[in-house]
């Protein structure tokens, strides 16, 4: 359905992770406000009153466009190099432009920035150039780029400048104070899912990784999950090829037999249907073991279709908001938006927000991590102060041939 992409090797970032769908809300809000505003969609969420600069006063940018407020708010995106990155960033500058465009048109919002759209190329080299050139041009917060290696790169950059960052990676490793992360990351994922099997009853967890970028990423958020949660963590494996992966099927079927580990986690969606086939030919029964994917694996049609794997969970992002901001998409764009749009759209909104882009200083951290969050077109969410975010996650059940939500969303 959907691949992700590759950095340093691995799967870094889930640039086009399956499970990063929008959920339900067409706005964004400051936690307080959610309920106030939930009747009238975006609403005015934040006080618009504001103050207002002198915008002719900012040097003139390179870089196209969008908006008239008084605030200069950077969005640096992938738009030349790789083409498969490249086909990601224009999908996200498409929303962006959507963003913006339902700010203008909303008689409930002022038009508090000016969005300049600047392309980051596909090298750290070329983001930390374009974070450069929209600090001399007076960029007050800049959004994105997507790759971990990036975000880093602008991150140095801004702090120098003392400004923010929102960054569109998922490698937790790219958060620091003041370049926040808009995006889910394995360790949310990984805690949303081991928490709610434990609320199950489960009780003894072992794990199952690809030896590669990808894996070790979600081992470290599997063995962080658990240690943050105080649960068991049995066992972890790891595997580099097929004759690996049969090898530890055998050494870990009569752990599940007996019931000595009652979860196994498989976050690469890629393997997960080998593994059942493995752990079913092994003599482990249907149903005995509780198993427990990734946010990767959401709409991924083998998985759903391998009989084993009937009953495993997963944590996801509910699709209503992706699905609702599609539709807008098609008429103005043609095609399918890229499931990373709707953070693109989400943080435009975000950085418009009157409580943000007019308060001195401007982009505060303490605002930007307000302990109840925001709500965007992902859901509720909210950045930590080490620049990490967590993303209320709903639960999902695989059945065969479909999965369903069977627990809603839930930081």
């Amino acid at each position: 359905m959907r691949k992700d992409f590759l950095d340093a090797g691995g799967r870094v970032d889930s640039i086009g992770r399956l499970g990063r769908i929008a959920r339900i809300a067409t706005g964004i809000a400051l936690a307080g406000l959610l309920a106030a505003c939930a009747s009238v969609g975006f609403g005015p969420m934040m006080s618009e009153g504001g103050t207002t600069a002198d915008a002719s006063a900012l040097p003139a940018v390179q870089g196209r466009t969008f908006g008239t407020g008084p605030t200069r708010v950077a969005l640096l995106l992938p738009l030349s190099g790789d083409p498969a990155l490249v086909s990601v960033g224009s999908s996200l500058s498409n929303a962006a432009q959507l963003g913006m465009k339902f700010i203008a048109d909303s008689p409930n919002l002022t038009e508090n920035i000016t969005l300049v759209l600047k392309d980051s190329g596909d090298t750290a080299g070329g983001a930390a150039q374009a974070a450069s050139q929209a600090v001399a041009e007076g960029a007050s917060l800049i959004l994105g780029p997507l790759r971990a290696d990036q975000v880093t790169a602008v991150g140095g950059v801004a702090r120098t400048a003392g400004i923010p960052v929102i960054g569109f990676s998922n490698n937790s490793g790219a958060a620091a104070p003041g370049v926040y992360l808009l995006n889910v990351l394995p360790e949310v994922e990984a805690k949303r899912a081991l928490s709610f099997v434990h609320g199950k009853g489960k009780r003894a967890f072992a794990g199952i990784f690809p030896a590669t970028d990808f894996g070790r990423i979600h081992e470290g958020a599997f063995r962080q999950a658990a240690a943050d949660l105080g649960l068991n963590a049995r066992a972890v494996y790891s595997f580099s090829n097929e004759a690996e992966a049969r090898a530890l099927v055998q050494q870990v079927a009569p752990l599940l037999q007996s019931r000595q580990i009652d979860t196994l986690f498989l976050p690469d969606r890629s393997t997960a249907p080998s593994f059942a086939v493995m752990l079913e030919e092994a003599g482990v029964p249907m149903g005995t073991v509780q198993i427990v994917g990734s946010a990767d694996w959401n709409g991924d049609q083998a998985i759903m279709n391998t009989p084993f794997l009937s009953g495993a969970l997963y944590p996801a992002v509910d699709e209503t908001g992706y699905q609702a901001l599609a539709g807008e998409y098609r008429a103005l764009f043609g095609g399918e938006p890229h499931p990373l749009a709707t953070i693109s759209y989400t943080a435009v909104i975000l950085a418009n927000a009157s409580a943000l882009s007019q308060s001195t200083p401007k982009y505060d951290r303490a605002a930007l991590t307000i302990a109840g969050g925001f709500n965007g077109r992902d859901g509720v969410f909210r950045f930590l102060p080490d620049g990490r975010s967590e993303y209320a996650l709903v639960m999902k059940e695989i059945a065969i041939a479909s999965a369903r939500i069977v627990d809603g969303p839930k930081l």
